[in-house]
């Protein structure tokens, strides 16, 4: 049954903005539909909020790589960042974070298109849900979805657009343009003390709309009260506001119990118990080749996979217990000959990794270390797209207990709970303290939550130093891609205000 049924006032809109002679985010719709017909009734309002779904997985910009959430996941998170290994020497301005200062590229462009998209689209929702005909619960329920993308967007456009929390002067350098009407105008930039207030209170207004409705979500795929928790727990934890993070972590884990080894170990395409907030995909509404499976599923046919699959590096390979399962969900190389410089399997290997994997297409090259983590549901490219576990909530409440000088006990145990009795590693013990159990909280994000779009977003956050090690010097990286970036590297790793933007908008001035 197709889950998703979309009208196409939604993916056209930006949202029912008047005509302009300076289109900042070039999302005029080519088409109109009555705004009085879109917002008439709560069953329509829903579609719209069904449609906000929609753009996290659709082609933008006339380019394959760019399919919405996905994207930011695999070139935002996973490509530049410390242990996400893919033999692609020619995408090293990527890899290597150098786009990010080069204001007319697209890829600095993307993330401000896409996350502006979704905003404008949400602010529409919440201005004119009130005036339909329906239920208040009907009504505050949808204006609390319609929230919660508002704020996740501005969450991410933060942690791409502006300095760390750490290098902000404790919110005042600049934020992101708050955009919270249909108007496309000029406005300034908001500071990042700001820019995070407003997701505080479109999440804390989302909330209490939330409860006050009585209303639940039918599916994964929409946006509830524990989707607002996550945002809020993941935005805390950005913004070091750890007694947050670690509250709206506890709120947000509940009723989401861990996953048991053999749903782990099942492909990461389909909800399971501990998926909080996901992305629809199946046969019948797919991306083809441009979607995030079709990029990293070790048994995808795109091209993208077949000649370069994604694997995790050497370095976290060695940190990862032989005990624990998450080590078996990449090709342990041990025995086996391959190249050094690329990581290309020799025939032994690569026909080892055929027999544990028989899904693996037959024209597919193996690399030692590659993923057997994410699995397609079908070809060449499908499969539901997560976007919050209760294991990263676990994480998030060990990681904000460390910083407010919480017991290590405390720590311990939940670090024990996510590892050991979820049957990850049932060898795990941790009896670590001080800076030995920050470490091991960061060791254990980067093992649990690789692939997932994490990894530069973590790094970036604590001010650590990226460093990749080659495969002369212990890792599996080629010489190009071994970097060692430091935090105040590349404008501090911060991606730059478009020109899209500021060329058009008088209130910000290029830099």
């Amino acid at each position: 049954m197709k889950r998703l049924q979309y009208i196409t006032i939604i993916l056209l809109c930006s949202l029912f903005v008047s005509s302009c002679s300076k289109s900042y985010l070039d999302t005029t719709p080519t088409d109109r539909t009555s705004t009085t017909t879109v917002f008439a009734t709560t069953d329509n309002v829903a579609l719209a909020v069904n449609g906000l779904a929609k753009m996290m997985t659709i082609q933008y910009l006339g380019s394959q790589g760019f399919n919405g959430e996905g994207t930011i996941k695999m070139y935002y998170g996973n490509y530049p960042g410390n242990d996400f290994y893919v033999y692609l020497t020619g995408w090293a301005p990527i890899i290597n974070s150098l786009y990010n200062v080069n204001t007319s590229s697209i890829y600095d462009y993307y993330p401000w298109y896409y996350y502006y998209k979704i905003i404008g689209n949400a602010n529409s929702i919440i201005l004119r849900v009130d005036a339909a005909e329906g239920t208040e619960a009907e009504k505050a329920f949808l204006k609390a979805q319609a929230l919660t993308y508002r704020a996740y967007s501005y969450m991410m456009l933060a942690q791409l657009y502006s300095y760390r929390w750490s290098d902000s002067n404790n919110g005042a350098t600049d934020g992101v343009v708050l955009r919270l009407d249909e108007s496309i105008g000029d406005l300034p930039l908001s500071t990042l003390s700001e820019t995070y207030s407003q997701i505080y209170a479109d999440l804390d207004q989302a909330i209490s709309l939330y409860s006050s409705s009585g209303l639940t979500r039918s599916n994964n795929f929409d946006p509830d009260i524990n989707v607002a928790y996550s945002v809020y727990a993941r935005a805390a934890l950005n913004r070091q506001d750890y007694a947050n993070a670690e509250s709206n972590a506890v709120k947000a884990r509940n009723g989401y119990a861990l996953m048991d080894t053999t749903n782990y170990k099942a492909g990461f395409a389909n909800a399971t118990s501990e998926w909080i907030w996901s992305s629809y995909g199946a046969s019948d509404e797919t991306l083809y080749y441009y979607s995030y499976f079709a990029y990293i599923a070790y048994n995808s046919s795109a091209s993208a996979v077949r000649t370069y699959p994604k694997c995790i590096s050497k370095t976290l390979y060695n940190k990862i217990p032989s005990t624990d399962i998450r080590k078996s969900m990449f090709l342990d190389p041990t025995g086996y000959t391959y190249t050094a410089s690329s990581g290309v399997a020799g025939t032994a290997l690569a026909a080892h990794a055929r027999s544990l994997y028989p899904d693996i297409q037959s024209n597919a090259t193996v690399y030692a270390y590659m993923n057997f983590k994410v699995k397609a549901n079908d070809q060449p490219g499908v499969g539901n797209l997560n976007h919050f576990r209760s294991s990263e909530m676990y994480l998030i409440e060990a990681e904000a207990k460390y910083f407010q000088n919480k017991p290590a006990s405390e720590i311990q145990a939940l670090l024990i709970a996510l590892n050991k009795t979820s049957g990850r590693d049932p060898n795990y013990t941790n009896t670590k303290t001080g800076t030995d159990l920050l470490t091991e909280i960061k060791l254990y994000r980067s093992i649990e939550l690789w692939g997932e779009g994490f990894d530069w977003f973590d790094m970036k956050r604590w001010g650590d130093t990226i460093v990749r090690y080659s495969t002369t010097n212990g890792g599996n990286y080629p010489a190009t891609l071994a970097m060692t970036i430091k935090p105040e590297d590349n404008n501090k790793w911060t991606w730059m205000i478009p020109l899209k933007e500021s060329d058009y908008n008088s209130s910000i001035l290029a830099e």
